[in-house]
């Protein structure tokens, strides 16, 4: 090979993952809205991946009702490939058992296999209720989970009924918990969120010279922070004042 040949290096791989809340009282303009949220995104994230010279962004997405089912079943898809197809709302809200599938597929054995390895991920919760089934020894489990602890994780609660503490117990904090009201402010979420997380969890962070401040941690503080900002925003905003739910 000359010295002048171009070697292509392989860039790791970041997914992100969509858990979302598919039971009947998202039904009408929640899962709509998500629906199209996420089918709007998509662009987006394409950009965010072909913009990163280290980190190829893909995509997983996993809904939970009565029971959890993978929507990318054969794993993450790049974001230049994926297409979303919507989903329907129905069934009751088995949170644990999301939990539980979450676990199985963050692992080298499930979608976390790139031969050129991957960054810790991005995980994303949409939920509106409260969880029917024993989630916390499903969420127990998760977070023991060597790909859990080091992601990046944000949720959004959706109307009165979400149990923000339940979404807390996901995250780690409550400053990564969103709320809306709206359909209109929900998409917005959606995206702000769904490119944001994206981002931070693709970079390439230092890390700090601290048994326990690690550049994963330096990440999840930097999507806090985001997540706080984009919240005082909404408070602003005159679409908060549309309350659909």
């Amino acid at each position: 090979m000359s010295l002048t040949d171009k070697v292509e290096i392989p860039r790791r791989t970041m997914t992100l993952f969509f858990v979302i809340d598919a039971s009947g009282s998202m039904g009408g303009s929640k899962i709509g809205a998500v629906n199209a949220a996420i089918e709007e995104v998509i662009p987006a994230l394409k950009e965010v991946s072909d913009e990163n010279a280290d980190a190829q962004i893909k995509v997983a997405a996993l809904e939970f009702s009565s029971g959890a089912r993978w929507i990318t079943a054969s794993g993450p898809v790049e974001a230049s490939q994926f297409h979303w197809n919507y989903i329907n709302a129905g069934g009751v809200t088995d949170f644990g058992a999301a939990c539980k599938a979450l676990n199985e597929k963050l692992s080298t054995k499930g979608f976390m296999s790139e031969a050129a390895g991957s960054f810790a991920p991005a995980i994303f919760l949409m939920s509106d209720g409260e969880p029917t089934d024993d989630w916390q020894s499903g969420l127990n489990i998760l977070k023991q989970n060597h790909w859990f602890k080091p992601a990046v994780k944000v949720a959004v609660a959706i109307g009165d009924d979400a149990n923000k503490e339940v979404l807390k117990a996901f995250t780690g904090t409550i400053e990564a918990v969103l709320e809306t009201h709206s359909a209109a402010m929900l998409k917005k979420m959606i995206k702000f969120v769904s490119v944001r997380a994206s981002q931070v969890a693709s970079e390439n962070a230092e890390v700090r010279n601290s048994q326990t401040d690690t550049g994963d941690e330096q990440k999840q503080e930097k999507l806090n922070t985001a997540v706080q900002e984009f919240a005082e925003d909404v408070a602003a905003s005159s679409d908060n004042d549309q309350k659909d739910w």
